[in-house]
């Protein structure tokens, strides 16, 4: 089991791409693991036979763990396989741990002062960190479920909604969320399957987010057909030079990273009562995986990018998230995000805003339409324009209204007004 970040320590072994007695490449993808930060497929680390599955699918174990064993001498026996059992049925044979009680909170020593296993529980990773940072949650004083008592964000989630009781000076507040309503009532002739890893932390990281900010929504209408006319004009000779499609995201993108410099209050976070004002434009693009599934791999200091760099940055994250290539750097650190449900026909939508960032932004499908425009004699007459409905969503704890507004306002003329060469 690979270890795919810093602060991750265990791995969920989502499916076997290979059985036992088949011939692996060196570099061949041979499973797939999900962690709290990605899913994504593990090459083999050298060419063989596929000799024994140690590990079966939908078990959870820690870095390092052996999962399989290759047999390099293709004429040696193979060895006894541990069937891998379906995700299903492992599911169903582990029950979700029930939220931590009031008394669960009481620091409970699992190992010496720094030791090993005391380290490891302390190091949680930075998202759980930061949302227990917002919640005045002391971690060292909880017993997790991870490996030697880590505090994973599941664990905080459920301690958080569970209304235990919490530190003085805590921001948090009792209550249920939708993720933990009443269970439905199952009918006959419907069919049950258990959520994947990765809908499971989506689940979590969606009702946890609806629940720390604030959320209000602003809608507008922005006139693309200048964008759409430079993008003609460059495309042909862009896609030739870089090998790259040429769509409306990198001119979004640039936009919003120039107007995010003006509008300080929306590439921020919330760190108990302090705003954090980020320095770093870091744009996530919220991708859509099939079947299904969302993961939002985050764009690094866009603000030092090109025109052709934003579109390579954005074509590589989204092609690897989608063959499961990413690392979970490429999916930490936003400081703002981009949704793009107008792909699929969407005129809009009010998406939830990503833990540690304040605000989203959605775009719609982009269409021509019929418009009034007046022209320079003052004379009204209906002409076809590209157009898009953009909708921001926003933590009104720190961001008003106005602030929103003015910053749509600010990113729908600089679009609207797009030199004939580009910005």
């Amino acid at each position: 089991m690979p270890q795919m970040g810093e602060s991750i320590t265990e791995g969920t072994v989502s499916r076997w791409l290979k059985k036992v007695g088949e011939e692996v490449k060196r570099d061949e993808p041979i499973f797939e693991i999900s962690t709290d930060k990605v899913d994504a497929e593990i090459p083999s680390p050298s060419a063989g036979i596929l000799a024994e599955i140690l590990v079966g699918e939908g078990k959870t174990v820690g870095v390092n763990t052996v999962v399989a064993r290759l047999e390099t001498d293709k004429s040696a026996p193979l060895g006894a396989s541990v069937p891998a059992p379906a995700a299903a049925p492992a599911a169903a044979a582990k029950p979700a741990p029930a939220p931590p009680a009031a008394a669960a909170v009481a620091a409970k020593p699992v190992g010496a002062p720094g030791s090993l296993e005391d380290r490891l529980r302390t190091k949680s990773s930075p998202l759980v960190r930061r949302i227990a940072a917002e919640h005045g949650v002391e971690i060292s004083g909880m017993q997790g479920s991870g490996i030697a008592g880590r505090v994973t964000k599941k664990d905080l989630v459920s301690f958080l909604e569970s209304g235990a009781a919490v530190p003085a000076g805590s921001s948090s507040h009792s209550g249920v969320v939708d993720s933990h309503a009443p269970a439905a009532t199952v009918w006959a002739g419907d069919v049950v399957e258990p959520m994947s890893k990765m809908r499971r932390l989506t689940s979590d990281h969606m009702a946890l987010a609806r629940r720390v900010a604030a959320h209000v929504s602003t809608f507008w209408e922005v006139d693309l057909t200048r964008v759409a006319r430079v993008r003609n004009t460059m495309r042909g000779s862009f896609e030739a030079q870089n090998g790259q499609k040429l769509t409306f995201m990198p001119f979004i993108i640039q936009a919003v990273v120039a107007n995010l410099k003006k509008h300080p209050y929306l590439n921020a976070a919330v760190s108990g009562t302090d705003v954090i004002y980020r320095k770093r434009y870091n744009i996530g693009i919220a991708v859509a995986l099939d079947p299904s599934g969302l993961i939002v791999p985050v764009i690094k200091h866009a603000e030092d990018l090109s025109l052709s760099g934003v579109a390579k940055a954005a074509n590589d994250l989204a092609g690897r998230a989608r063959s499961k290539k990413l690392g979970p750097a490429d999916a930490q650190d936003a400081t703002f995000t981009i949704s793009n449900p107008g792909v699929f026909g969407s005129l809009t939508g009010t998406p939830i805003i990503p833990v540690g960032t304040t605000a989203i932004l959605c775009l719609g499908a982009i269409e021509k339409r019929p418009k009034v425009i007046t022209g320079a004699d003052g004379e009204d007459t209906i002409a076809i324009r590209t157009c898009a409905y953009f909708s921001l969503s926003f933590d009104h704890k720190i961001v008003d209204g106005a602030d929103a507004d003015r910053f749509m306002g600010d990113l729908k003329r600089t679009l609207e007004q797009i030199p004939e060469t580009g910005f």
